[in-house]
């Protein structure tokens, strides 16, 4: 899982160091609302189907509750995207200083996931995001993250986690969604190309995870 905050990204290689960041123990088993604005960006699996919808978008699966790599879940029952349906812009790999390469349409929550259709920007007005659209029709870039914002969490018991799950998201608002090469691992960069590199966190990053947002 990767937090953002203030512009900037950090990738969480312990799934703890979020329950550390919002005060709480994995050993406190249940359900917790949280308080802190935290946004969290969550890898999502490749598309549903590679055929065309009738609007030109690509359909696409937005969250599962599938177990990730870092051992949590995300439930499909608690998406809240009311905002975001107010202008569901499609961005490429999280950036915000771009413009968006398209947006969402249709989304829908069943017991599987969060699903909706891609419809990629026109070669007329903007060759880059067409361009990503080709190379998702084309097979090329199949994968893809949301960015949500924490509402609610639950830390299993010991009973229920012996399947690995260390931490479920019970409720969360949809922000964004992404286009990615790489989804969720947006330090898989060189220095020269990404500002620093997984290992070397800034002074602000470590004041962060600290609990400290300056």
């Amino acid at each position: 899982m990767v937090m953002r905050n203030k512009g900037g990204e950090f990738v969480m290689r312990d799934p703890s160091a979020l329950l550390d960041f919002l005060g709480l123990k994995k050993e406190a088993a249940g359900p917790h609302r949280v308080a802190e604005d935290v946004e969290l960006i969550a890898a999502v699996p490749i598309r549903v189907k590679d055929r065309e919808e009738e609007s030109g978008g690509a359909a696409w699966t937005f969250s599962t509750f599938d177990l990730d790599r870092f051992s949590e879940r995300i439930d499909p029952a608690g998406w809240d995207y009311a905002n975001y349906l107010k202008n569901p812009v499609v961005e490429w790999a999280h950036r915000y200083d771009i413009p968006a390469i398209g947006k969402a349409d249709n989304l829908f929550t069943d017991e599987d996931g969060l699903h909706g259709l891609v419809v990629f920007n026109d070669k007329d007005y903007d060759p880059f995001g067409w361009a990503i659209g080709e190379r998702v029709r084309r097979g090329v870039i199949r994968a893809g993250s949301v960015g949500f914002r924490i509402l609610e969490i639950e830390i299993p018991s010991k009973e229920d986690g012996k399947d690995g799950t260390s931490l479920i998201f019970r409720k969360q608002e949809l922000l964004e969604f992404s286009i990615c090469n790489v989804p969720a691992n947006p330090f898989s960069l060189t220095k020269e190309a990404g500002n620093q590199t997984h290992n070397e966190l800034s002074p602000f990053w470590g004041n962060f995870i600290g609990g400290n947002n300056g």
